[in-house]
């Protein structure tokens, strides 16, 4: 993006955040072609949160509408979610996830992020993963931000088929392809 005025880069900036709320203060700085500092000093102009916040605040409006696994046990931050359709979530890795020589990001860690955002998307009140596809297609190194995305593509009865992609920047690095069972647990 050429340099622009700074009336209008407060206007585009508000614009782009509202479209997308998860954009970093340095991507932000790149496709505006000023500092970082520059991007801090316009978000405080116009009262848009960093971005953590900003993900907090959309995370908690989606958690509430999760029924199947509880709001905690969703690893990463649960940004979209239409029960029975589609959901996204974000989760931001460190060197805790990572092997400490390679630096890369423990498999465990990924699954367990396409399998909850899996389960939070079924709209069941007790599900659990009858069968799991999934493809590692390239590595994640440590500090990597993971977009989740999940979609239900198909129900049959107590089946739900759901496909999940996850990517660093554009880059696929995993897919799954779950069916998920829901279940009526009787109390005795």
């Amino acid at each position: 993006m050429k340099k622009v005025k700074k009336k209008e880069r407060l206007e585009l900036l508000q614009k782009i955040v509202d479209e997308d709320p998860f954009l970093t203060d340095e991507e932000l700085s790149e496709r505006f072609g000023v500092s970082i500092q520059t991007i801090r000093l316009d978000r405080l102009k116009l009262n848009i949160p960093e971005l953590r916040e900003r993900v907090k605040h959309v995370a908690t409006e989606n958690y509430g509408k999760v029924r199947s696994i509880g709001a905690s046990e969703i690893v990463g931050e649960l940004i979209d979610l239409e029960l029975n359709k589609s959901g996204i979530s974000l989760l931001q890795t460190d060197k805790t996830m990572a092997f400490q020589k390679t630096k890369m990001v423990m498999g465990h860690y990924i699954f367990a992020m396409a399998e909850s955002l899996a389960m939070a998307v079924i709209d069941a009140n007790v599900a659990i993963t009858g069968v799991a596809n999934i493809k590692y297609r390239v590595p994640v190194m440590e500090g990597q931000k993971l977009v989740a995305k999940a979609e239900v593509v198909r129900i049959r009865g107590s089946e739900y088929f759901v496909h999940v992609k996850i990517n660093v920047n554009n880059d696929q690095v995993f897919r799954g392809k779950f069916i998920l069972v829901a279940i009526d647990l009787k109390e005795d």
